[in-house]
């Protein structure tokens, strides 16, 4: 059937940068040689993951992870927010130390996520946490929607585009209850 306007069909465009809302950061964000969203095992981000409630800590460091048994945890949520505002970005937020993204790495952990914009602070220009976490086989998934989600164990579903020419990709993240 054809439409008032002569058109059979609806197209949008799109036109946004990679880190718009949540999104996985592939490691050519941050390095010349790492990793496009194309290339990124799928597998990390599909799987059991482990919600940590970090509101109220000024940051994200080992003790943030004491209640859980890192060494059994493939993905690691962090919600450090109670509300987002996705009109402003924020400024100020909890961002992983150094030492959490190191023992991630050396606990197995297969992908980190925060409802934060980004896993290192916003006024880094080193993206240290990021560089640790890629170097220990860690994903990223920054801007997570948390805000009505307990803590607790679910199955995360944040599949990255097939964007080859990214550094990053947006995602459509779930977490399912008794999957």
């Amino acid at each position: 059937m054809r439409r008032a306007d002569g058109n059979s069909v609806n197209v949008a465009a799109l036109s946004m940068s990679a880190h718009t809302g949540t999104h996985v950061d592939g490691p050519f964000h941050f390095d010349d040689d790492g990793a496009r969203p194309a290339d990124l095992a799928l597998d990390a981000f599909i799987g059991p993951a482990t919600v940590i409630d970090a509101r109220g800590l000024e940051h994200l460091d080992v003790d943030a992870v004491a209640a859980i048994d890192l060494d059994r945890a493939e993905r690691v949520l962090f919600r450090t927010r109670d509300t987002i505002d996705v009109r402003a970005f924020p400024t100020t937020f909890a961002a992983l130390t150094p030492a959490l993204a190191t023992r991630m790495g050396e606990a197995g952990v297969r992908l980190v996520g925060t409802d934060a914009p980004s896993v290192d602070p916003f006024e880094s220009k080193t993206l240290e946490a990021h560089r640790i976490l890629a170097r220990g086989g860690v994903a990223i998934v920054e801007n997570l929607v948390l805000e009505d989600i307990e803590a607790g164990t679910y199955t995360l579903v944040a599949l990255p585009l097939r964007l080859v020419d990214a550094d990053s990709s947006p995602v459509r993240a779930v977490l399912l209850e008794d999957y």
